[in-house]
């Protein structure tokens, strides 16, 4: 089959490898090792003056209005993205689903759509609980869900990263099970070597957070495990990349490295250290997916977390996903555990490195989604059943 022309749409653009914590950068990379993309037009048309209104408000405003106004203003934005589509045969949107609301496409094209979250599957589930959206935002709930649902019910593939979403979108929105799929994504640094065995119980227990936001993260509770472990005669560190935990979370056994960039050659050798020298990825955070556990699996460094959204933690392959709740003394148990069997510690090593080569990789997503997508275009166009 020839080519694959791909129209990508997204509000942010995907050359930028920073917006979407870099995932948007590997999403369109991961489609142009296999396919013809061409990135299409991210701006509002005629009514582009409210859209750089909009981004030039405080964050906290911009990031709460410009998908709302997207989709009140959606059949004016289209015709921009209308313009541009004929010649291709997949109109591909990324995170941003109000990109596509009013989209009309050319007959035969094909529809596709991922992201690691949609707006009310977020705000109801226990990730959505945890962050208060403002009154006006809840006043608009059901207008929001109902643009959701159109949007989501004219696709012809939902390629959703966890089993978690695909299953919440399909009830909430009634979508048919055949247009979902669980393609996991990848890990967003370059495919690291294989790791050397990693040895537990021979010296100190390196525990790690990755995240901008301590609390967010879950810092607190890896805190206190790193806390009850020393309290048991456990020599326990604690690693923290990309924020600074507040004072009374720090002493001498709390490393940090606050804002590391990863397109900075030094920078990013300090962030794969951490990664290889850990033990322990403890990051009992509330959200969506989480780039870091794949990450942590690519060193082959199991991940203990809560059992929350789609967090990509196989249950005894790449770490433990604890039952909402669970606090530091149960991580700190687990690892404990571990430290009793180091044998089981090395198995979970190697299976976690094991499920990144499968499935937690971008090559890996590339590979199956081209495939689904083929599918689709040959379904489509009547050359399949």
């Amino acid at each position: 089959m020839a080519r694959l022309r791909i129209a990508y749409l997204c509000d942010m653009s995907p050359l930028d490898r920073n917006l979407y914590s870099g995932g948007n950068a590997r999403l369109f990379d991961a489609l142009s090792d296999h396919a013809d993309l061409t990135i299409l037009p991210r701006d509002w048309g005629t009514v582009d003056v409210a859209r750089k209104a909009i981004l030039a408000m405080p964050e906290h405003l911009n990031l709460r209005l410009r998908w709302r106004a997207h989709y009140a203003l959606r059949r004016v934005i289209a015709r921009r993205i209308e313009a541009a589509l004929p010649g291709h045969d997949v109109l591909f949107g990324a995170y941003a689903l109000w990109s596509l609301a009013g989209v009309r496409v050319p007959d035969g094209m094909v529809t596709a759509f991922t992201s690691d979250a949609v707006q009310t599957v977020y705000r109801e589930s226990e990730i959505g609980a945890a962050h208060a959206d403002s009154r006006l935002g809840r006043i608009l709930d059901g207008w929001t869900e109902r643009c959701e649902r159109r949007v989501l019910q004219r696709l012809d593939l939902a390629l959703w990263p966890s089993d978690w979403l695909k299953q919440e979108a399909e009830v909430r929105y009634g979508l048919r099970a055949a247009v979902g799929h669980v393609v996991e994504w990848g890990a967003n640094i370059p495919p690291p070597p294989v790791p050397a065995p990693r040895a537990l119980g021979t010296g100190p227990v390196r525990l790690l957070v990755i995240g901008r936001d301590w609390f967010a993260k879950g810092g607190p509770v890896a805190f206190e495990t790193m806390t009850l472990l020393r309290a048991t005669g456990v020599d326990a560190r604690l690693t923290v990349i990309g924020c600074t935990p507040p004072e009374f979370h720090r002493n001498d056994w709390v490393t940090v490295h606050n804002q590391l960039d990863k397109a900075v050659p030094e920078e990013l050798a300090v962030f794969e250290a951490a990664l290889a020298e850990a033990h322990f990825l403890v990051q009992p955070s509330f959200e969506s997916y989480g780039f870091a556990f794949c990450e942590a699996s690519a060193y082959g460094l199991p991940s203990l977390c809560l059992r929350v959204g789609g967090v990509p933690i196989v249950e005894g392959e790449n770490g433990h996903a604890l039952p909402p709740g669970s606090g530091a003394e149960d991580f700190a148990r687990i690892i404990r555990g571990y430290i009793a069997a180091p044998q089981d510690y090395a198995r979970l090593s190697q299976s976690a490195r094991h499920l990144y080569e499968e499935r937690l990789n971008w090559s890996a997503w590339g590979r199956r989604t081209i495939a689904l997508l083929e599918d689709a275009v040959a379904r489509k166009s009547g050359a399949l059943p």
